[in-house]
C-alpha cells in the first residue's frame, strides 16, 4: 500500500492533527491507521469506547500518536467537547474526516419517522455539526482539509430512503462549505464509496448481485477508501475543494449500461478477480 515517504513529502502530514469520526472499526478504523502511518497525531471519536481505545493503544504501540475520545455526532455539546480535546493536546486541527455513519436498509413504505431522523441525526446532521465545530478552530491553525464520506448513493435512488437522502445531502453540505470556508484555507471534499466489504457486512445478501454489476468484477476494501481521503487530507490535493470523489470500481458510471452491452456480446464479461 503506497504511503507517503520521504520522496512524496507531499502525502506527509507529520505535526498536523487529524479527527476521525465512526474512526472505532471498519472503514473509519482503516483511515484512523493510514492517517497515522503518514505522520498525523490522530484523535479517533465514536460512541464505540472499547474497540476506539484499543485501536488508540495498538497505535500508540505502533509508535504513533493517536488517543481516543468519545463523540456522539448528532449532539452539539459531544461535538464542543471534542474541538476542546483537540485544542488542550495539540492546539491546532487540520483534518477532519467526517465518517461516522449508519444505514436503514428500510423502503420508503418500511421506514418509520423514528428511523428516518435518527439517520439523518448521524449521517447529516453529524455531518453539519462536525463542520461547524471544526472550522474555527482549523481556522486558528492556518487552515486545513475536511472530508466527509458520503455514497455512491448519493448519486442515484437506493433502495434506502434515509440512507440515500442523508448522502445526497452530504455532497450538497460539502459544496456549501467549501464555497463558505475557502476563504479560511479551509478545503471540503466528500468520498463516495461504492461497495466496501468491512466485518459489518461481510455476509450480507446484496454483495454477491453488487459485485456482479461492478465493473471491475469485485469489492472495495476499506485501505483502498482510506488512501483516497489520505490524498485529500494531504497537501497533494491543495487545490481541490467542493468535489465529490467517486470509489466503487466504475458502478456509478454505467454498471447497467456495462451489464446490457456485455450480455448483448458487446463487451467481454467483467474481470474475473476470483
Amino acid at each position: 500500500m503506497a504511503v507517503m515517504n520521504k520522496d512524496n513529502a507531499v502525502m506527509d502530514l507529520t505535526g498536523r492533527l487529524a479527527i476521525v469520526t465512526g474512526g472505532s472499526r471498519g472503514q473509519g478504523e482503516a483511515e484512523a491507521r493510514l492517517l497515522a502511518r503518514a505522520g498525523a497525531a490522530v484523535l479517533i471519536a465514536d460512541v464505540l469506547e472499547a474497540e476506539g481505545r484499543a485501536l488508540a493503544k495498538t497505535l500508540t504501540a505502533e509508535g504513533r500518536d493517536a488517543r481516543f475520545a468519545t463523540l456522539d455526532v448528532a449532539q452539539p455539546e459531544s461535538w464542543a467537547a471534542l474541538m476542546a480535546e483537540a485544542a488542550g493536546w495539540k492546539g491546532r486541527l487540520d483534518v477532519l474526516v467526517n465518517n461516522a455513519g449508519i444505514i436503514n436498509r428500510s423502503s420508503v413504505s418500511d421506514t418509520t419517522l423514528d428511523g428516518w431522523n435518527r439517520l439523518l441525526g448521524i449521517n447529516l446532521t453529524g455531518t453539519f455539526l462536525g463542520i461547524q465545530a471544526a472550522a474555527p478552530l482549523m481556522r486558528a491553525t492556518g487552515g486545513g482539509s475536511i472530508v466527509n464520506i458520503a455514497s455512491n448513493s448519493a448519486f442515484s435512488g437506493h433502495y434506502d430512503p434515509a440512507y440515500t437522502a442523508s448522502k445526497w445531502g452530504v455532497r450538497g453540505l460539502t459544496r456549501t462549505a467549501a464555497m463558505e470556508y475557502v476563504t479560511w484555507g479551509i478545503r471540503v471534499n466528500s468520498v463516495c464509496p461504492g461497495l466496501i466489504v468491512t466485518g459489518l457486512n461481510a455476509n450480507a445478501s446484496h454483495l454477491a448481485p453488487m459485485i456482479g454489476l461492478t465493473p471491475m468484477g469485485r469489492s472495495g476494501t476499506p485501505d483502498e477508501v482510506a488512501q483516497l481521503v489520505l490524498f485529500l487530507a494531504s497537501d497533494a490535493s491543495s487545490f481541490i475543494t467542493g468535489e465529490d470523489f467517486t470509489i466503487d470500481g466504475g458502478f456509478t458510471a454505467g454498471a447497467a449500461y456495462r451489464r446490457v452491452a456485455v450480455e448483448s456480446g458487446l463487451l467481454p464479461p467483467p474481470i474475473d478477480n476470483g
